[in-house]
């Protein structure tokens, strides 16, 4: 099995894949080397396994059929084959011990000689070749359930400001209406600064309800609470809005939006989450949990380091994710001291996803009328850098602009006049 590496997962051309989180199962691993341990153990602690109770022994095959003949077996079987034993003999074995329904990964040896089709005779839902990392685990896990039952599929995500007032929200809005209507993506926009959210406004909407009723309800939200909940921005885009109201303080714990997600994930191909800059256990948990984030800074110093910060503690939390990604926005404001680009980038020791022009016309012309930038000016150099952001988000890769050619002009004018004709012959005089 190949894993994307990390190279490619930054660069705008190789579109990182999604592997989809797992619902609450077990999964119990029987490895024959260190390394194969080691992966998986590591496995455990990733984020698309969280939910999941996964526990790894030494042993292989033996060491599964001796275990299962007085326990019952879990959800997941993984078992490393070291090529000393024939595989198929093996798990004929294992067959007699395994409960209905029990999946199993086997991870192989380049010394194995079993047809592919032999061990998916014997009930085997997923081969990889060894030696693995543990993205490989991940990947091969995960696929049990996101490709045949189509569990939490939905692409989560996750914008927010390195400081308050820089435009993060402007942002989120723009790459979610960007998604859902140029990769025709159906999307919806959870505002989650619950006191002061502008997604309302930036969408020109006056809903009733949103996502203050799906966090507090007394009950776990399920799909047709969220349809309920959800306003109708475009054909492809919904908002699960703010209140924006002061008549209540909004403390949630860590887990408060897991549900709310995770009901949306299993309908939505795309979701964007617009997250208020602070720092507490619920947004650290949003941020860690999606599978794309956006830090949205201006280029001073109080976001060069809070940036920095961020992209520290993201990137250790999340190993076996692609990076955080950052975008520079306002930048080239009249009268404003700022850092240059370059050093801004130096110091981030990584390419921006987009650096964001300031142009108080275009973005308070959208603001005012409750419109995105491309609604405001179409041809717009600002509505192309969110369409880049929205394609390498939602994992289509940057869009290419056609390389202008040296012989473009001279080639327009002579199909000008081959439409116009040959020049007509003046009369000898």
């Amino acid at each position: 099995m190949t894993s994307v590496n990390d190279e490619e997962a930054d660069d705008p051309q190789h579109p990182e894949e999604h592997i989809a989180p797992v619902p609450r199962i077990s999964v119990q691993a029987f490895c024959e080397t260190e390394q194969t341990l080691a992966a998986v153990t590591a496995a455990g602690q990733d984020r698309r396994l969280a939910k999941a109770h996964l526990t790894a022994k030494d042993g292989g095959l033996a060491a599964a059929i001796e275990v299962y003949e007085t326990m019952p077996t879990p959800n997941v079987i993984v078992i490393e084959s070291d090529g000393t034993r024939d595989i198929l003999e093996g798990l004929d074995d294992l067959a007699g011990v395994c409960d209905p329904g029990t999946r199993v990964v086997v991870i192989g040896n380049p010394n194995d000689t079993a047809p592919y089709r032999e061990l998916v005779r014997r009930g085997v839902n997923d081969y990889v070749v060894g030696p693995v990392e543990t993205i490989d685990v991940v990947r091969s896990i995960c696929s049990l359930f996101s490709a045949s039952e189509a569990i939490i599929t939905g692409r989560v995500i996750a914008v927010v400001g390195a400081k308050g007032g820089v435009g993060a929200s402007t942002v989120a809005h723009n790459v979610a209406w960007t998604i859902a209507r140029d990769l025709a993506l159906d999307s919806v926009v959870i505002d989650l600064d619950l006191a002061f959210g502008t997604a309302s406004l930036d969408f020109n909407q006056d809903p009733v309800q949103g996502i203050a009723n799906a966090v507090l309800s007394q009950d776990r939200p399920d799909t047709a609470l969220m349809e309920r909940l959800l306003a109708k921005c475009t054909e492809r885009l919904s908002l699960l809005a703010a209140p924006a109201t002061l008549d209540r303080v909004y403390d949630f714990g860590a887990e408060a939006f897991d549900a709310v997600f995770d009901t949306l994930r299993m309908t939505t191909p795309c979701i964007v989450l617009d997250i208020p800059h602070q720092w507490s256990a619920w947004t650290r948990r949003a941020l860690v949990n999606a599978d794309d984030i956006v830090i949205v800074a201006e280029p001073d110093l109080a976001n060069l380091r809070n940036t920095k910060n961020m992209l520290s503690v993201l990137k250790a939390a999340r190993p076996n994710d692609r990076p955080p990604l950052y975008c520079i926005n306002q930048v080239g404001m009249h009268k404003r001291a700022e850092i240059e680009v370059k050093a801004f980038v130096k110091t981030m020791e990584s390419q921006p996803i987009a650096v964001i022009p300031f142009d108080s016309k275009l973005f308070s012309a959208a603001a005012n009328n409750g419109q995105m930038i491309a609604e405001v000016s179409k041809s717009h150099r600002i509505t192309g850098l969110f369409q880049n952001m929205a394609n390498r988000l939602a994992g289509r890769g940057e869009v290419k602009k056609p390389k202008r050619s040296l012989f473009g002009p001279l080639l327009k004018k002579l199909k000008g006049r081959t439409r116009r004709g040959p020049a007509p012959h003046r009369k000898a005089s």
